[in-house]
Formats: structure tokens, sequence, C-alpha cells
């Protein structure tokens, strides 16, 4: 039997490491297609760690959630949603979860961006709607799904977005690309709640890819300081960077509009999301981030790597 080079998780927890493996064989209604490019996503990692909802229950398996790839006709397609064995060499897919790629489209750049963008581009689709004009909050910011939220709403209409982080130079760097106003998360946590007070009172959609301690500190300055309590605020949970818990006291429920939803694999349907718009976005250069790419066989390396802000690590089959 043909085989091919993919990366391979032995043991949750682990890195994987490149091993040869069957080569996927087509049958009726899924075809095999070549990957070009996947991208090393906190959620790749997440789920070959075991710890994820999403984690496999046997192992050993290919890990991946996404990727560029060419289907037999010599066109460039992204796969995603469904998929969880993208770094290999060659995968089976159903060319119902294709994606087309427009011409001169990087397969990188397409990638690195396209799961960071993912969740906020589905979060104000299909969580809570944004409609034009109304502000957002984005409160980690500094992550690179965070940092692309910034370009993505202003895309979809916000009138106004505000960013809070822990990484002052980033929060200058987003100020500086789009961002209106900036909270700094400080270890002095009146005075970031007076920040959170001052800037975001009146702010429509929180997307939180933080939770724990922040999101407990923010959520009350902000509903505390509104000025109009019957006014919506849709606070959706992205991530859990910050802890995957919050204390959240009732009485924040009762004295306010606040409606708390999470956004994440499982919880919204993909089919009603404009999806093709979030590939042309990041196409055009309009929501992308810089890929560093490398090859399949130092997958290893690769996994441990630390990204620098705006990067993402991509692997080259």
């Amino acid at each position: 039997m043909a085989q091919i080079t993919a990366a391979l998780v032995e043991h949750f927890g682990e890195p994987p490491h490149a091993a040869r493996i069957p080569e996927p064989e087509p049958r009726p209604g899924r075809e095999v297609v070549e990957v070009l490019a996947v991208g090393l996503h906190h959620i790749t990692r997440g789920i070959a760690s075991g710890r994820h909802y999403a984690s496999p229950k046997e192992l050993p398996f290919v890990p991946g959630v996404d990727g560029v790839v060419r289907r037999a006709d010599g066109t460039l397609a992204y796969v995603g949603g469904t998929h969880n064995n993208t770094l290999a060499e060659r995968i089976l897919i159903d060319p119902r979860d294709t994606l087309p790629l427009p011409v001169g489209a990087d397969p990188a750049t397409v990638a690195a961006s396209v799961n960071p963008a993912l969740s906020s581009w589905v979060a104000l689709h299909a969580r809570t709607p944004l409609r034009p004009g109304m502000s957002v909050l984005v409160l980690g910011a500094t992550g690179a799904s965070g940092a692309l939220a910034v370009p993505v709403a202003r895309h979809l209409g916000a009138g106004r977005v505000i960013v809070a982080g822990r990484n002052r130079t980033r929060l200058d760097e987003l100020l500086a690309t789009g961002a209106d106003a900036a909270i700094a998360l400080t270890d002095d946590p009146d005075a970031t709640a007076a920040r959170f007070a001052a800037e975001a009172a009146d702010v429509d959609v929180v997307l939180d890819y933080l939770w724990g301690a922040p999101t407990e500190l923010a959520m009350r300055a902000i509903v505390t300081a509104r000025r109009d309590r019957e006014r919506p605020i849709d606070w959706v949970h992205i991530g859990s960077v910050a802890g995957p818990d919050i204390a959240l006291d009732g009485a924040l429920l009762r004295a306010s509009a606040l409606r708390v939803s999470g956004s994440g694999l499982g919880s919204v349907d993909l089919g009603a999301v404009d999806l093709p718009g979030l590939i042309a976005g990041v196409a055009s250069g309009a929501f992308a981030i810089r890929p560093r790419p490398v090859p399949l066989a130092d997958i290893a390396e690769a996994w441990t790597h630390q990204d620098a802000p705006g990067e993402r690590t991509v692997v080259i089959p």
C-alpha cells in the first residue's frame, strides 16, 4: 500500500512527529486532495493535548483542523470545520466542505489567517449579528484572533472598536491600525475597572477571548457603569485564555440587559455564515496574519514554537 508523510500524535500532550501512514483512497462522495499549507492554531494544539472537548478518544491520530488544498482539477480550496486530519501530504475530503480560493491567493497566508479570523467573523454573524454603527469591545485583543477581530468588526460595520489586553505595545499598534480606544489590563484592579467604566460602559458587543478573572472584573465594571441598563449588551465567550470559569453575579443579569452566549465548534451552523466573504477578506489582506512557513518534517520543533505577534506558523507538507 502506498504511503504518505503525516504528523502523528501518539501521546496526548506531546508534540506530534513526522511518520509514514497509508495513503488515503477515494470513495463515493469523497476525494483525495494534495495539502499545500496548514496553520498551527491554538485549537490544533488544544485538541492534540487531549483536554479539548473536540479531542479524539483514540490514539494515534493526525492533527490539523483546516488547511489549503489542491483538488484534482488543479484549483485551490480551503477546507475546515469538520476536518481533524489536515497535517498530512494528502487527505480525504468531502468536496462539499471546500471553499474555492480567489485567483492569486497565497495558500500560506490563507492557512495562517482563516482560523484566527473565523472566531470573530462567526460570532458577529451568527451569535450576535452586528448592525452598522454598533460598538465592539475585544477583550483579549493582543492575541492573534483578538487582533484580527478589530479589522473584522470594522469590515462588518462597527462604528467604534475598543481593545483590551496586557501587552501595551500591541495595544498601541492596534490603536494605530484601527482601534478607537485601548484598555490595559494591569495588576491594579480598581484602575482597570475604572478604564472599562470610562471607555466601554455603553458598548453593544463584547468579544471575549479571555474569560476568567478579567471577564469578571470587566463585566461588573461595564454593567455597573452602564447609563441605559435596558440597552442590550451581548457578551460572547470565545476563548478561555485567562481561565475556564467565571463567578457570575446573578444581579448583573437581573439589573441589566446583559446576554451571555458562547461561540465555538458546535455552537453555530457554519452554513449560515458568509464564509466566502471571510476567504475573500483574508485573500485581499483586509484581515490577514503573516505566515511563518516550516516543512512538515520539522513538525515536532514547529509545534513548540511561540509565534510572534501578527505571525502564525504554517506547515508546508
